[in-house]
């Protein structure tokens, strides 16, 4: 069964506006992908500017640094 790229970022955005902030915090700490983080903060533009958004919107973007970064250490 094939999955559309933006299911997650649709389901963390359908949290946001909904404004349950925190619950999307926790799914942007354990995005699957750099692509889908993009993809989360192409959808977080289109929305109007609010102090939460802002703080949210550097958050993901803090979030998308740290996934792209390579890792420090190897996996047991």
């Amino acid at each position: 069964m094939a999955r559309t790229k933006n299911e997650w970022a649709a389901k963390v955005f359908a949290l946001v506006r909904a404004g349950n902030m925190e619950a999307a915090r926790a799914q942007i700490k354990v995005a699957p992908t750099v692509a889908d983080v993009t993809r989360l903060q192409a959808l977080l533009a289109e929305l109007s500017p609010t102090p939460a958004l802002r703080l949210l919107a550097a958050f993901v973007e803090e979030e998308r640094a740290l996934l792209a970064a390579p890792r420090l250490h190897r996996s047991p």
